[in-house]
């Protein structure tokens, strides 16, 4: 049996490695309250006091802890306690929630047991005690009490929200339970997200969890709504720099890679053609701001960007030049606008050959992922209450991985240290950039989209080269009982991995007016 993992200090709470600075002034943005509407502004907290905790079950089998948020600020009331798995320092936040009308907030009328320790024979502090408040008609219960006694809450101990002031909400991590993997109906704990999600939606993460017997019942939790749709926390452009100079990220390469990233402007300033279906024999070169390029449409296979032709001139493109790099930042409004999103996009003029780990193996895979055009991305995720940094996106080809800010490695200040993957330009969190705000749609005419942004078709052509005889190339070199879990591995990528067509350009990834996923 493996020895369990030493159990972290919970009361150790997670802080950025250097202070937050004053941001420029203008609007709401780090003001600390966010009005939603009708009346309901909401504070986040992220002080806490313990008042149970369980040291087995959930992730790594290290238990879970459970907080309410303290203190609250004079005229705010708790919606929700926090809850955490062990398996990592405290780092978290709730929303507390004002009523400037007399109607948006009302105590609950009764509360419900939903879940208690005291018959389970499981290392534990004490015992803890789980609660659903009633909420009166017309109003929503956002939030759990915890205990550490039989006796129920006082009805002031939270408040519950008007209805029309609320969205519906989904499961997000897991958070606690004895045996998630093998009993999905027994009991667990689970944080929280909006079930719609995106830059028009208004669905508010309050930051509480649900404590559930069942996953397969509809989640006795509501989340909050930006009922007023207001934009006014949303920083400004001038704010949109100060942030970006305090957390733009470091992104290491691969001490081989070849194929580095360029501007757009480098690129098409270099030789890039756009080619046209039909055309093929008359490809046009491409201006530098890409004036030229078809706009708008949909990606219908009638245009394609390619290499120059000249193979000297190709292979000098294919491995861009980082001198002229550029990182591209698309800012947007998420969950409810209570956050900005900071989408930092990365050219590649070309993606080079992927590698596979097949069990303790490293191969190379042949001509297998290569293609032209490489658009990779990473996002900061900014609370809009304090401008403070809380998690980083880390996109990997078709998918992605957030990672909160606790589990960043951090150089030089508050900027995340990123790793791009060999060839394939993957970012991960483990083992001075020149930025330009491509796009800010909530600030209207204050930016200027450059004309690529909006070219819609493929920035590199369909490959033609023979994908399975590549593939046989790559089983002649694994002993046997290596083959068939290459072979899944293989067929388990999508087109654009394996090399077969060129990507998109971000204009057209679902994450653009989305949430990552």
């Amino acid at each position: 049996m493996s020895k369990k993992q030493k159990s972290l200090p919970i009361d150790a709470s997670f802080k950025l490695p250097s202070p937050l600075p004053s941001w420029p002034p203008g609007g709401g943005f780090g003001s600390g309250i966010i009005d939603l509407g009708d009346g309901l502004q909401v504070r986040q907290i992220s002080s806490f006091s313990k008042v149970w905790a369980t040291h087995e079950g959930g992730p790594d089998d290290l238990g879970a802890s459970f907080f309410e948020p303290s203190p609250l600020p004079q005229g705010f009331s708790m919606l929700g306690c926090y809850s955490q798995p062990n398996n990592r320092s405290l780092y978290g936040w709730v929303l507390a929630g004002r009523d400037e009308t007399g109607s948006a907030l009302k105590q609950p009328i009764d509360y419900t047991l939903v879940w208690s320790s005291e018959s389970l024979q499981i290392k534990q502090d004490g015992v803890g005690y789980i609660w659903l408040p009633t909420p009166p008609d017309g109003y929503k219960a956002l939030g759990h009490v915890v205990t550490s006694s039989p006796q129920k809450p006082p009805l002031g101990k939270i408040l519950c929200v008007r209805s029309d002031l609320t969205d519906q909400c989904e499961f997000d991590s897991w958070i606690w339970g004895l045996d998630k993997e093998s009993d999905l109906n027994g009991f667990n704990v689970f944080g929280l997200f909006p079930s719609n999600r995106g830059t028009q939606a208004t669905g508010v993460c309050v930051g509480t969890f649900v404590a559930q017997k069942t996953t397969t019942a509809p989640v006795s939790i509501s989340c909050l709504k930006n009922a007023a749709s207001n934009l006014s926390c949303m920083p400004n452009l001038d704010q949109i720099q100060a942030i970006f100079q305090a957390y733009s990220p470091w992104i290491y390469f691969h001490p081989d890679e070849e194929y580095l990233p360029s501007s757009v402007k480098w690129y098409f300033a270099n030789g890039a053609l756009l080619y046209e279906k039909g055309e093929e024999s008359k490809p046009v070169p491409i201006k530098s701001n890409g004036s030229n390029l078809p706009q708008g449409g949909s990606n219908d296979g009638a245009y394609w960007l390619d290499l120059p032709v000249e193979e000297g001139s190709k292979d000098r493109v294919k491995r861009g030049d980082l001198q002229e790099s550029q990182v591209y930042l698309h800012v947007k409004p998420m969950l409810g606008a209570t956050f900005t999103d900071i989408s930092v996009w990365v050219f590649y003029p070309f993606n080079g050959p992927s590698r596979a780990k097949v069990e303790f193996i490293n191969i190379p895979l042949g001509k297998i992922g290569e293609h032209v055009g490489d658009w990779e991305h990473l996002t900061l995720r900014i609370s809009n209450f304090n401008g403070e940094l809380l998690s980083i996106y880390f996109s990997e080809h078709s998918g992605g991985t957030w990672v909160d800010s606790s589990q960043l490695e951090f150089q030089n200040g508050n900027k995340a240290v990123t790793y791009s993957s060999l060839h394939g330009h993957a970012m991960y969190a483990k083992p001075g950039t020149n930025s330009m705000v491509v796009a800010a749609e909530y600030l209207g005419t204050a930016i200027t989209e450059p004309p690529w942004l909006n070219y819609f078709r493929k920035w590199g052509p369909k490959l033609t080269y023979d994908i399975a005889e590549e593939i046989k190339k790559v089983e002649k070199l694994l002993p046997g009982k290596l083959k068939s879990a290459f072979d899944r591995f293989i067929r388990s990528l999508p087109n654009e991995v394996l090399g077969e067509e060129g990507p998109t350009g971000p204009k057209l990834k679902r994450n653009w007016s989305g949430d990552e996923v």
